[in-house]
């Protein structure tokens, strides 16, 4: 096999695995540990994962949050309740900003579902999802493209978003510790900031996996959103917390597929 060919492969193995194992990959593709090494490393370099001991991993960490393109892969029921219960904050005639992610990706989609709407984002894939809507009044925020968030990040970003106000903003996080919303990306934070600061009112969604994480840079605090919207109870310890800082956890109801 060659070298791209097997890289394709441990990719497609971090998507329905979430891990790999170093031992197992080189005898899966009859190589040698070293091999695998060297392969994991360029796939760290680019952002698609992030070594362990003995492995890879596209599971996020201080410093690390996988790419686009496996988080869009991941928990789409969750997603979608999430969004379900985001819609109902969302009136007819309103100037909506969603922010970028995999989550927000999926609202972003929803949203022609309440047209006529102003929508402003700088996440890609809801740009290539609402660009040829009727009834979709849509300003796409321009800056540095990352394929690695599949959004526009930048000063440019910042400062478009700066001159524009929307009735809300929904945001994503990739983690939640104590009542500190946390990212591990700078320029993603900055846009994130100038959202926040846009919204008269802000939502932030986030995966209940992803309580009691930090990352290396605050973003926010809890308090500082209108709604905080989950797709199941985080652990009691999370919990704990947030009734403590007297913050409410929206928890959306997921569609079983089983009739009442």
């Amino acid at each position: 096999m060659k070298r791209d060919d097997r890289r394709q492969a441990i990719m497609d193995l971090l998507v329905s695995e979430g891990s790999v194992d170093l031992e197992d990959l080189a005898q899966r593709f009859v190589v040698s540990k070293m091999t695998i090494h060297r392969d994991l490393d360029d796939l760290e370099a680019t952002g698609v994962m992030r070594k362990v001991r003995g492995g890879g991993t596209i599971d996020a960490g201080t410093q690390f949050e996988s790419d686009f393109r496996f988080r869009a892969q991941y928990d789409r029921a969750a997603k979608v309740a999430m969004s379900n219960a985001a819609l109902d904050l969302v009136e007819p005639g309103m100037t909506v900003m969603i922010n970028d992610g995999s989550t927000a990706a999926i609202l972003g989609e929803r949203l022609r579902d309440k047209r006529p709407l102003t929508v402003i984002t700088n996440n890609a894939a809801v740009i290539d999802a609402l660009k040829t809507e009727t009834g979709v009044t849509l300003i796409a925020v321009g800056g540095t493209y990352s394929a690695k968030f599949n959004g526009f990040f930048g000063m440019l970003t910042e400062n478009a978003l700066a001159g524009l106000r929307a009735d809300i903003a929904f945001l994503s996080a990739p983690a939640v510790s104590g009542t500190t919303v946390f990212h591990m990306d700078e320029a993603v934070i900055s846009s994130k900031r100038a959202m926040i600061a846009a919204g008269t009112k802000t939502c932030l969604l986030v995966h209940h996996s992803r309580f009691a994480r930090t990352a290396l840079h605050k973003l926010a605090d809890l308090s500082e959103f209108d709604a905080v919207i989950t797709d199941t109870r985080p652990a009691r310890d999370s919990i704990s917390d947030l009734e403590q800082a007297g913050i409410t956890l929206t928890i959306a109801a997921q569609d079983t597929g089983v009739n009442a």
